[in-house]
This record gives structure tokens, sequence and C-alpha cells, in this order.
């Protein structure tokens, strides 16, 4: 569903889309809800790899990077407050802690695992951690050939996080921030009036954006006409299969009927 970043580069695209998570203490907590709205935080979280040729060794083969971005480089770290990667076992200190953007880790090894990452966000958006899963990949898809110390293996999911009825503190602060997608009207909230500071300068702060970051030129462009385009497709499907359902059981009702009608002769 995304575009690839260049035709020669090694890489495999997954998308998804995740639900909003409620708080089951939040009537408790007596949080207030801006109806009516939805903010979504689009992201892109995977890994890229390098192979070390003539460095490497038994148990260094690869140096790789995970990492959790956003979609068009912006800065996530509006709604994300800190992201703990969780590595395999045979790593020294497997749990990494990232406290501030960009979330990522760099690391080397030889072997192809799972890795987890779990997503805390600040304490006005409201919300529960958030779990991801992404399988590092060290080798490219066709192994057959020789590997490349300047293509590396590129793998990515975008994925939407969704703030349906979000706080009302995190829909004032973020409302306007270019990595944050705001729809719909709010019902019964006062805005602020419009000032040269109403959205923080965000394009000012380029804290946590990857735009600049050394890694960009790999990152897979991930874009709404992708999306779009992908879920069309995954109607059709669906549409086709439906369709050919309803064959199958007229089908069926056919010959019950037959059936039906020779059995009463």
């Amino acid at each position: 569903m995304g575009k690839k970043n260049n035709g020669d580069q090694s890489d495999r695209i997954q998308r998804g889309k995740t639900a909003r998570l409620t708080d089951d203490h939040e009537k408790k907590n007596q949080i207030r809800r801006v109806k009516d709205v939805e903010m979504t935080l689009p992201v892109v979280y995977g890994t890229i790899s390098f192979w070390l040729g003539k460095k490497a060794d038994e148990y260094h083969s690869h140096k790789w990077t995970v990492y959790i971005r956003g979609a068009t480089n912006e800065d996530i770290g509006v709604a994300i407050k800190r992201v703990v990667f969780q590595l395999h076992p045979s790593f020294n200190n497997p749990t990494r802690v990232v406290e501030s953007a960009p979330f990522e880790l760099s690391e080397t090894g030889w072997g192809e695992f799972e890795i987890s990452i779990t997503i805390f966000f600040h304490g006005d958006v409201a919300e529960k951690p958030l779990d991801l899963f992404h399988h590092l990949k060290l080798y490219p898809e066709d192994e057959s050939g020789p590997q490349s110390i300047k293509k590396p293996v590129v793998v990515e999911s975008y994925d939407e996080i969704v703030f349906a009825e979000p706080s009302e503190a995190f829909y004032l602060r973020a409302r306007n921030h270019p990595a944050v997608v705001t729809t719909g009207t709010p019902t019964g909230l006062s805005l602020p009036p419009p000032s040269g500071t109403t959205n923080e300068n965000f394009s000012e702060k380029k804290r946590g954006d990857t735009k600049d970051h050394p890694l960009n030129q790999w990152f897979l462009r991930h874009s709404e006409a992708d999306e779009l385009a992908q879920l069309t497709a995954a109607r059709q499907q669906v549409q086709n299969h439906i369709m050919k359902l309803r064959r199958q059981v007229n089908l069926v009702e056919i010959e019950v009927t037959r059936l039906k009608a020779n059995s009463g002769q």
C-alpha cells in the first residue's frame, strides 16, 4: 500500500490500523472528552538493516535500527512520551527505553527476531500504552544474490493511532500540530482566539522530526493515495468473494430444490 522509495531497494511494506484505547478508570479520573472530534496520529514503525561486509563476524553480521516515526516525518513526540523496545533476551539490557523523539535504537547482531514496541502517551492524552510488534529482517527476500553493504533491507509498517473523542487538554494542545490529523467540529467547547502561538510554533520546533534523519533516504513513502488504493482493492476483493459465495449458495439451493422434487416423485 505504500510506495517504495526506489526501485532497487530491498523492502517490504505492511499496513494496519489501530483503534483508540479507552481507559477503564476514565470516569474516576473525570477526563473531559471532546465530542464529535477524531484525532489521528499516522505512524510508521520498522527496521533498516545493513550488512557489515568485511567487518562482519560470527555474531555481528549486520547493523540495524528499529524505530517508530511520523508517517510524514513530523515530530510524533507531541503525543508519545516514551517508547520501550523489547529485544531478544540474548542482548545485554534487552529492554530499551527511549524517552524522547526520535524514538529509535541501533544494534548489531546476526539473527532475526520479533521486537515488541510499547508506546506510552503523555498524561494529557489520557490513553493506555499501546503495543506493536515488528519482525527484524536482516536478509533480502531474494537471498540467492550477494549481499550489499550499500543497499539495506527495509521493512516498515504503516499504522494510524486514532483518538476518538480525545481528551480536551490534548485536543487544545495538539489540534494544529502537523503530525496530527484532526477531523470533526467540537461540541460545547470554547476555543481560544487565533494567535501567533496557537500551535506553539510547531513548524519552528523540529525537536523530534525525522526529515533530516541520516536514514531518511531509505525511509519508505506512505501516502494517503496509496492507502486509498489499497483499501479500494481490498474492498473489491471482499465484494468478489461475496459474489462467489452467493453463486455457490444459489447452486446449492438449486440442487436442494432438484433433490426435493425427485424425492416427491
